[in-house]
Protein backbone atom coordinates (compact mmCIF):
# COMPACT_ATOMS: atom_id res chain seq x y z
CA UNK A 1 0.00 0.00 0.00
CA UNK A 2 3.04 2.29 0.15
CA UNK A 3 2.92 3.14 -3.55
CA UNK A 4 -0.59 4.54 -3.34
CA UNK A 5 -1.93 8.09 -3.42
CA UNK A 6 -4.62 9.00 -0.91
CA UNK A 7 -6.96 11.75 -2.11
CA UNK A 8 -10.02 11.16 0.08
CA UNK A 9 -9.30 13.45 3.03
CA UNK A 10 -12.95 14.52 3.40
CA UNK A 11 -13.82 10.93 4.23
CA UNK A 12 -11.03 10.54 6.78
CA UNK A 13 -7.78 12.44 7.10
CA UNK A 14 -4.51 10.59 7.78
CA UNK A 15 -3.53 10.60 11.44
CA UNK A 16 -1.28 13.54 12.27
CA UNK A 17 2.04 12.68 13.96
CA UNK A 18 1.27 14.59 17.16
CA UNK A 19 -2.19 13.03 17.34
CA UNK A 20 -0.69 9.57 17.00
CA UNK A 21 1.80 10.30 19.78
CA UNK A 22 -1.00 11.56 22.05
CA UNK A 23 -3.13 8.47 21.43
CA UNK A 24 -0.26 6.08 22.13
CA UNK A 25 0.72 7.93 25.29
CA UNK A 26 -2.80 7.67 26.73
CA UNK A 27 -3.11 3.99 25.81
CA UNK A 28 -0.25 3.38 28.21
CA UNK A 29 -2.01 5.09 31.12
CA UNK A 30 -4.40 3.39 33.50
CA UNK A 31 -7.31 5.04 35.24
CA UNK A 32 -10.94 6.03 34.89
CA UNK A 33 -11.30 9.80 34.51
CA UNK A 34 -14.18 9.76 37.01
CA UNK A 35 -12.01 8.21 39.75
CA UNK A 36 -10.60 10.45 42.47
CA UNK A 37 -7.24 8.73 42.89
CA UNK A 38 -4.04 9.92 41.22
CA UNK A 39 -4.43 7.67 38.19
CA UNK A 40 -7.96 8.92 37.60
CA UNK A 41 -6.95 12.54 38.05
CA UNK A 42 -4.11 12.04 35.56
CA UNK A 43 -6.39 10.95 32.72
CA UNK A 44 -9.00 13.52 33.70
CA UNK A 45 -6.35 16.18 33.28
CA UNK A 46 -5.64 14.87 29.78
CA UNK A 47 -9.33 15.18 28.86
CA UNK A 48 -9.58 18.72 30.17
CA UNK A 49 -6.41 19.72 28.36
CA UNK A 50 -7.88 18.36 25.11
CA UNK A 51 -11.16 20.12 25.83
CA UNK A 52 -9.31 23.40 25.94
CA UNK A 53 -7.40 22.59 22.75
CA UNK A 54 -10.58 21.73 20.81
CA UNK A 55 -12.33 24.82 22.18
CA UNK A 56 -9.43 27.02 21.07
CA UNK A 57 -9.66 25.56 17.56
CA UNK A 58 -13.09 27.18 17.11
CA UNK A 59 -12.73 30.14 19.47
CA UNK A 60 -15.09 28.72 22.09
CA UNK A 61 -14.93 28.36 25.87
CA UNK A 62 -13.64 25.02 27.13
CA UNK A 63 -16.81 24.54 29.17
CA UNK A 64 -18.89 24.54 26.00
CA UNK A 65 -17.23 21.39 24.59
CA UNK A 66 -19.05 18.06 24.96
CA UNK A 67 -17.04 15.06 23.78
CA UNK A 68 -18.85 12.28 21.90
CA UNK A 69 -17.98 9.14 19.94
CA UNK A 70 -17.93 11.12 16.69
CA UNK A 71 -19.82 13.66 14.61
CA UNK A 72 -22.81 11.38 14.04
CA UNK A 73 -23.46 11.12 17.76
CA UNK A 74 -22.80 14.84 18.18
CA UNK A 75 -25.36 15.59 15.47
CA UNK A 76 -27.89 13.26 17.10
CA UNK A 77 -27.36 15.03 20.42
CA UNK A 78 -27.71 18.43 18.77
CA UNK A 79 -30.91 17.50 16.94
CA UNK A 80 -32.99 17.16 20.09
CA UNK A 81 -36.30 18.97 20.70
CA UNK A 82 -35.42 19.58 24.35
CA UNK A 83 -32.86 22.39 24.01
CA UNK A 84 -33.93 25.44 26.00
CA UNK A 85 -32.35 28.86 26.59
CA UNK A 86 -33.84 29.23 30.05
CA UNK A 87 -35.91 27.10 32.46
CA UNK A 88 -39.56 26.95 31.54
CA UNK A 89 -39.04 27.29 27.78
CA UNK A 90 -40.99 24.79 25.72
CA UNK A 91 -39.34 22.26 23.41
CA UNK A 92 -38.69 22.90 19.74
CA UNK A 93 -41.43 21.00 17.95
CA UNK A 94 -39.96 21.08 14.44
CA UNK A 95 -36.63 20.75 12.68
CA UNK A 96 -35.50 22.40 9.44
CA UNK A 97 -32.46 20.98 7.63
CA UNK A 98 -30.85 22.00 4.36
CA UNK A 99 -31.33 19.61 1.46
CA UNK A 100 -27.58 18.92 1.24
CA UNK A 101 -26.91 17.82 4.82
CA UNK A 102 -24.99 14.72 5.83
CA UNK A 103 -27.10 11.60 6.39
CA UNK A 104 -26.71 11.90 10.17
CA UNK A 105 -28.54 15.25 10.01
CA UNK A 106 -31.08 14.39 7.31
CA UNK A 107 -32.32 11.51 9.47
CA UNK A 108 -33.59 14.13 11.92
CA UNK A 109 -31.93 13.03 15.14
CA UNK A 110 -34.53 12.71 17.89
CA UNK A 111 -37.27 14.52 15.98
CA UNK A 112 -40.19 12.55 14.58
CA UNK A 113 -39.88 12.32 10.80
CA UNK A 114 -43.15 14.17 10.39
CA UNK A 115 -41.63 17.20 12.12
CA UNK A 116 -38.58 17.41 9.84
CA UNK A 117 -38.64 19.49 6.65
CA UNK A 118 -35.95 20.46 4.16
CA UNK A 119 -34.73 23.84 2.98
CA UNK A 120 -33.85 23.85 -0.75
CA UNK A 121 -30.56 24.96 -2.27
CA UNK A 122 -29.89 26.67 -5.59
CA UNK A 123 -27.88 25.34 -8.52
CA UNK A 124 -24.63 26.31 -6.80
CA UNK A 125 -25.56 24.22 -3.76
CA UNK A 126 -26.14 27.31 -1.59
CA UNK A 127 -29.14 27.43 0.74
CA UNK A 128 -32.06 29.54 -0.49
CA UNK A 129 -32.44 32.18 2.20
CA UNK A 130 -35.90 33.19 1.03
CA UNK A 131 -37.15 29.63 1.46
CA UNK A 132 -35.56 29.55 4.92
CA UNK A 133 -37.49 32.66 5.93
CA UNK A 134 -40.75 31.15 4.66
CA UNK A 135 -40.26 27.88 6.52
CA UNK A 136 -39.42 29.66 9.76
CA UNK A 137 -42.88 31.21 9.90
CA UNK A 138 -44.75 29.63 12.79
CA UNK A 139 -43.51 28.08 16.04
CA UNK A 140 -39.77 28.42 16.75
CA UNK A 141 -37.69 25.80 15.00
CA UNK A 142 -34.32 24.15 15.39
CA UNK A 143 -32.41 24.66 12.13
CA UNK A 144 -29.40 22.64 10.94
CA UNK A 145 -27.20 23.93 8.12
CA UNK A 146 -23.67 22.62 7.46
CA UNK A 147 -20.80 25.06 7.16
CA UNK A 148 -19.22 23.28 4.18
CA UNK A 149 -20.49 20.36 2.15
CA UNK A 150 -18.53 17.14 2.36
CA UNK A 151 -19.18 16.20 -1.28
CA UNK A 152 -18.90 19.44 -3.25
CA UNK A 153 -17.04 21.62 -0.74
CA UNK A 154 -19.65 24.39 -1.14
CA UNK A 155 -19.57 26.84 1.79
CA UNK A 156 -22.85 28.12 3.21
CA UNK A 157 -23.53 31.75 4.32
CA UNK A 158 -23.84 30.72 7.96
CA UNK A 159 -23.69 34.21 9.44
CA UNK A 160 -26.69 35.28 7.36
CA UNK A 161 -28.48 32.02 8.14
CA UNK A 162 -27.88 32.61 11.87
CA UNK A 163 -29.33 36.12 11.67
CA UNK A 164 -32.49 34.89 9.96
CA UNK A 165 -32.94 31.95 12.35
CA UNK A 166 -32.44 34.04 15.48
CA UNK A 167 -34.79 36.79 14.28
CA UNK A 168 -37.46 34.08 14.04
CA UNK A 169 -36.72 32.84 17.56
CA UNK A 170 -35.03 29.63 16.44
CA UNK A 171 -31.82 27.81 17.28
CA UNK A 172 -29.07 27.08 14.77
CA UNK A 173 -26.96 23.92 14.64
CA UNK A 174 -23.96 23.89 12.30
CA UNK A 175 -22.21 20.71 11.18
CA UNK A 176 -18.67 22.07 10.76
CA UNK A 177 -16.68 18.84 10.49
CA UNK A 178 -15.07 19.78 7.14
CA UNK A 179 -14.10 23.33 8.08
CA UNK A 180 -11.19 23.46 10.58
CA UNK A 181 -7.88 24.21 8.92
CA UNK A 182 -9.59 24.95 5.60
CA UNK A 183 -11.89 27.94 6.18
CA UNK A 184 -12.82 30.17 9.09
CA UNK A 185 -14.60 28.25 11.83
CA UNK A 186 -14.98 30.66 14.75
CA UNK A 187 -17.93 29.58 16.87
CA UNK A 188 -18.79 33.07 18.07
CA UNK A 189 -18.31 34.74 14.70
CA UNK A 190 -20.63 32.24 13.05
CA UNK A 191 -23.20 32.93 15.79
CA UNK A 192 -24.20 29.26 15.91
CA UNK A 193 -25.97 27.87 18.97
CA UNK A 194 -24.60 24.36 18.46
CA UNK A 195 -21.64 23.22 16.38
CA UNK A 196 -20.36 19.74 15.53
CA UNK A 197 -16.73 18.64 15.05
CA UNK A 198 -15.06 15.33 14.25
CA UNK A 199 -11.55 14.21 15.19
CA UNK A 200 -10.78 12.02 12.19
CA UNK A 201 -11.73 14.70 9.68
CA UNK A 202 -8.90 16.91 10.97
CA UNK A 203 -6.20 14.26 11.37
CA UNK A 204 -7.19 12.94 14.78
CA UNK A 205 -8.23 9.36 15.54
CA UNK A 206 -11.55 7.82 14.52
CA UNK A 207 -14.09 7.46 17.31
CA UNK A 208 -14.01 10.96 18.82
CA UNK A 209 -16.13 14.02 18.14
CA UNK A 210 -17.51 17.06 19.90
CA UNK A 211 -20.60 19.20 20.22
CA UNK A 212 -20.00 22.86 21.04
CA UNK A 213 -22.95 24.59 22.71
CA UNK A 214 -23.59 28.27 23.34
CA UNK A 215 -23.51 29.40 26.95
CA UNK A 216 -26.90 29.12 28.64
CA UNK A 217 -28.28 26.37 26.44
CA UNK A 218 -29.63 23.42 28.40
CA UNK A 219 -30.91 20.06 27.18
CA UNK A 220 -33.95 18.76 29.05
CA UNK A 221 -33.56 15.13 27.95
CA UNK A 222 -30.10 13.75 27.17
CA UNK A 223 -29.26 11.19 24.51
CA UNK A 224 -27.59 8.75 26.92
CA UNK A 225 -28.09 8.47 30.67
CA UNK A 226 -25.75 7.05 33.24
CA UNK A 227 -22.89 8.42 35.27
CA UNK A 228 -23.32 12.06 34.33
CA UNK A 229 -20.12 12.47 32.34
CA UNK A 230 -19.62 15.38 29.93
CA UNK A 231 -21.64 17.92 31.92
CA UNK A 232 -24.46 15.39 32.19
CA UNK A 233 -25.08 15.44 28.43
CA UNK A 234 -23.21 12.30 27.38
CA UNK A 235 -22.99 9.46 29.88
CA UNK A 236 -20.29 6.82 29.64
CA UNK A 237 -16.57 6.61 30.33
CA UNK A 238 -14.76 8.97 27.98
CA UNK A 239 -12.55 7.70 25.15
CA UNK A 240 -9.41 9.18 26.66
CA UNK A 241 -6.91 8.19 23.90
CA UNK A 242 -9.28 9.42 21.19
CA UNK A 243 -9.97 12.69 22.99
CA UNK A 244 -6.26 13.29 23.60
CA UNK A 245 -5.55 12.69 19.89
CA UNK A 246 -8.40 15.04 19.00
CA UNK A 247 -6.86 17.81 21.07
CA UNK A 248 -3.40 17.24 19.60
CA UNK A 249 -4.77 17.43 16.05
CA UNK A 250 -6.58 20.67 16.89
CA UNK A 251 -3.37 22.17 18.23
CA UNK A 252 -1.43 21.15 15.13
CA UNK A 253 -4.00 22.82 12.87
CA UNK A 254 -3.82 26.06 14.83
CA UNK A 255 -0.03 26.05 14.57
CA UNK A 256 -0.25 25.94 10.77
CA UNK A 257 -2.07 29.31 10.62
CA UNK A 258 -3.79 28.78 7.27
CA UNK A 259 -0.84 27.08 5.54
CA UNK A 260 -2.91 23.98 4.76
CA UNK A 261 -5.65 26.04 3.09
CA UNK A 262 -3.15 27.87 0.88
CA UNK A 263 -1.37 24.64 -0.01
CA UNK A 264 -4.52 22.74 -0.94
CA UNK A 265 -5.89 25.68 -2.93
CA UNK A 266 -2.78 25.60 -5.12
CA UNK A 267 -3.22 21.87 -5.59
CA UNK A 268 -6.89 22.33 -6.50
CA UNK A 269 -6.00 24.83 -9.20
CA UNK A 270 -3.41 22.42 -10.56
CA UNK A 271 -5.89 19.54 -10.47
CA UNK A 272 -8.79 21.33 -12.13
CA UNK A 273 -6.62 22.91 -14.79
CA UNK A 274 -5.15 19.51 -15.59
CA UNK A 275 -8.51 17.73 -15.68
CA UNK A 276 -9.97 20.36 -18.00
CA UNK A 277 -6.99 20.15 -20.34
CA UNK A 278 -7.54 16.40 -20.73
CA UNK A 279 -11.34 16.56 -20.98
CA UNK A 280 -12.63 20.07 -21.82
CA UNK A 281 -16.27 19.05 -21.26
CA UNK A 282 -15.65 18.20 -17.62
CA UNK A 283 -18.04 19.71 -15.06
CA UNK A 284 -16.96 20.96 -11.62
CA UNK A 285 -19.86 21.08 -9.20
CA UNK A 286 -20.20 24.20 -7.06
CA UNK A 287 -17.38 26.12 -8.75
CA UNK A 288 -19.59 29.19 -9.19
CA UNK A 289 -19.48 29.91 -5.46
CA UNK A 290 -17.17 29.58 -2.47
CA UNK A 291 -15.77 26.09 -1.89
CA UNK A 292 -13.41 24.40 0.49
CA UNK A 293 -9.91 24.90 -0.94
CA UNK A 294 -9.14 21.18 -0.74
CA UNK A 295 -12.24 19.80 -2.51
CA UNK A 296 -13.06 19.12 -6.15
CA UNK A 297 -16.20 17.28 -7.21
CA UNK A 298 -16.39 16.63 -10.95
CA UNK A 299 -18.13 14.57 -13.59
CA UNK A 300 -18.19 14.15 -17.35
CA UNK A 301 -21.07 13.14 -19.63
CA UNK A 302 -21.02 9.38 -20.03
CA UNK A 303 -18.92 8.70 -16.94
CA UNK A 304 -20.03 6.16 -14.32
CA UNK A 305 -18.64 6.85 -10.85
CA UNK A 306 -18.40 3.24 -9.76
CA UNK A 307 -16.32 2.30 -12.80
CA UNK A 308 -14.13 5.39 -12.43
CA UNK A 309 -13.50 4.86 -8.70
CA UNK A 310 -12.43 1.28 -9.38
CA UNK A 311 -10.24 2.44 -12.25
CA UNK A 312 -8.53 5.01 -10.06
CA UNK A 313 -8.10 2.44 -7.32
CA UNK A 314 -6.44 -0.01 -9.69
CA UNK A 315 -4.10 2.81 -10.68
CA UNK A 316 -3.17 3.29 -7.03
CA UNK A 317 -5.23 6.44 -6.45
CA UNK A 318 -7.89 6.59 -3.73
CA UNK A 319 -10.78 8.93 -4.53
CA UNK A 320 -14.47 8.89 -3.67
CA UNK A 321 -17.80 9.04 -5.42
CA UNK A 322 -19.19 11.28 -2.67
CA UNK A 323 -19.99 10.75 0.99
CA UNK A 324 -18.23 7.77 2.57
CA UNK A 325 -21.13 7.12 4.95
CA UNK A 326 -23.33 5.06 2.63
CA UNK A 327 -22.38 1.51 3.64
CA UNK A 328 -19.71 1.37 0.93
CA UNK A 329 -22.26 1.77 -1.85
CA UNK A 330 -21.78 3.97 -4.89
CA UNK A 331 -25.17 5.60 -5.28
CA UNK A 332 -26.62 8.82 -6.71
CA UNK A 333 -25.82 11.88 -4.61
CA UNK A 334 -28.71 13.58 -2.81
CA UNK A 335 -26.52 16.71 -2.77
CA UNK A 336 -26.28 16.89 -6.56
CA UNK A 337 -29.97 16.02 -6.88
CA UNK A 338 -30.82 18.97 -4.62
CA UNK A 339 -28.67 21.19 -6.85
CA UNK A 340 -30.72 20.13 -9.88
CA UNK A 341 -27.88 18.24 -11.56
CA UNK A 342 -28.96 15.94 -14.38
CA UNK A 343 -29.14 12.38 -12.93
CA UNK A 344 -27.02 10.98 -15.75
CA UNK A 345 -24.26 13.48 -15.01
CA UNK A 346 -24.61 12.98 -11.24
CA UNK A 347 -24.02 9.24 -11.63
CA UNK A 348 -20.46 10.03 -12.68
CA UNK A 349 -19.56 12.37 -9.81
CA UNK A 350 -16.06 11.89 -8.40
CA UNK A 351 -14.73 13.69 -5.33
CA UNK A 352 -11.04 14.47 -4.83
CA UNK A 353 -10.03 15.92 -1.46
CA UNK A 354 -6.52 16.76 -0.30
CA UNK A 355 -4.63 17.82 2.82
CA UNK A 356 -1.41 19.20 4.23
CA UNK A 357 0.74 16.24 3.18
CA UNK A 358 -0.62 15.93 -0.37
CA UNK A 359 2.09 16.59 -2.94
CA UNK A 360 2.05 17.91 -6.49
CA UNK A 361 3.31 14.47 -7.54
CA UNK A 362 0.08 13.02 -6.13
CA UNK A 363 -1.99 15.30 -8.35
CA UNK A 364 0.19 14.38 -11.32
CA UNK A 365 -0.44 10.72 -10.56
CA UNK A 366 -4.20 11.30 -10.59
CA UNK A 367 -4.04 13.28 -13.82
CA UNK A 368 -2.05 10.50 -15.48
CA UNK A 369 -4.64 7.98 -14.34
CA UNK A 370 -7.48 10.23 -15.56
CA UNK A 371 -5.87 10.56 -18.99
CA UNK A 372 -5.91 6.79 -19.39
CA UNK A 373 -9.33 6.29 -17.81
CA UNK A 374 -10.99 8.99 -19.89
CA UNK A 375 -9.75 7.35 -23.07
CA UNK A 376 -11.21 3.97 -22.11
CA UNK A 377 -14.32 5.06 -20.22
CA UNK A 378 -15.45 8.03 -22.30
CA UNK A 379 -14.19 7.58 -25.85
CA UNK A 380 -15.43 4.02 -25.93
CA UNK A 381 -18.93 5.17 -24.94
CA UNK A 382 -18.87 7.93 -27.55
CA UNK A 383 -18.02 5.46 -30.30
CA UNK A 384 -20.86 3.19 -29.21
CA UNK A 385 -23.28 6.10 -29.15
CA UNK A 386 -22.17 7.11 -32.65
Amino acid sequence: MTDRVYLDWNASAPLRPKARAAVLAMLERTGNPSSVHAEGRDVRQAIERARGEVAKLVGADAGSVIFTSGATEANALALSPGWVRSPGDGPFMRLLVSAVEHASVREGGRFDRGRVSQIPVDGRGVIELGALRERLAGPPALVSVMLANNETGVVQPICEVARIVHEAGGLLHVDAVQAPGRIGCDFNALDADLLTLSAHKIGGPRGAGALIRKAGLHLEDTLTRGGGQERGLRAGTENVPGIAGFGAAATEILAQSGQEAAHTRRLRTMLETGLRSVTPDIVFFGEEGERLPNTTCFSHPGLLAETAVIGFDLAGVAVSSGSACSSGKVQPSHVLAAMGVDPALARGAIRVSTGYSTKEADIERLLSAWTKLSESLLKGRKSIAA
